[in-house]
C-alpha cells in the first residue's frame, strides 16, 4: 500500500474523530433501575442530564435502598453509554480496532 494513501486515511479519519467528539453532547441514553422507579439520563460527555426518582421509590426509613437505586440506574446509563460509543466508533473506523481512540470501550 502506498504510504501517501496511509496518510491521507489516517487524517480523514482523524477529521471523523474529531467531529465525533463535537458531536457527542448530543448523544443521550437513559439508565433505569428498580423496574423503572429510577431513570437517569447521561449525555455522550457523560454528563448526568436528569434523574427521576418515582415517590414509591422513596422511603425515608431506606435512604441505602434508595442510593443502591440510584447508583444502579446511573451505572445502567453508563452501559448504555458505552455501547452506543461503540457502535458509533465501529461506524467511524469501519470496524477496526485502534487502540486508544475511545479509552474504557
Amino acid at each position: 500500500m502506498n504510504p501517501m494513501d496511509i496518510l491521507k486515511n489516517m487524517q480523514d479519519l482523524q477529521g471523523k474523530m474529531e467531529k465525533m467528539q463535537d458531536q457527542l453532547k448530543d448523544i443521550t441514553v437513559t439508565g433505569s433501575s428498580g423496574g423503572g422507579m429510577v431513570t437517569v439520563k447521561v449525555n455522550g460527555k457523560m454528563e448526568v442530564l436528569n434523574v427521576n426518582i418515582a415517590h414509591e421509590a422513596v422511603d425515608p426509613s431506606d435512604i441505602t435502598m434508595l442510593e443502591d437505586l440510584v447508583l444502579a440506574a446511573v451505572n445502567s446509563a453508563l452501559r448504555e453509554l458505552q455501547d452506543a460509543l461503540k457502535n458509533q466508533a465501529t461506524q467511524l473506523t469501519g470496524g477496526l480496532n485502534i487502540p486508544g481512540v475511545f479509552p474504557g470501550l
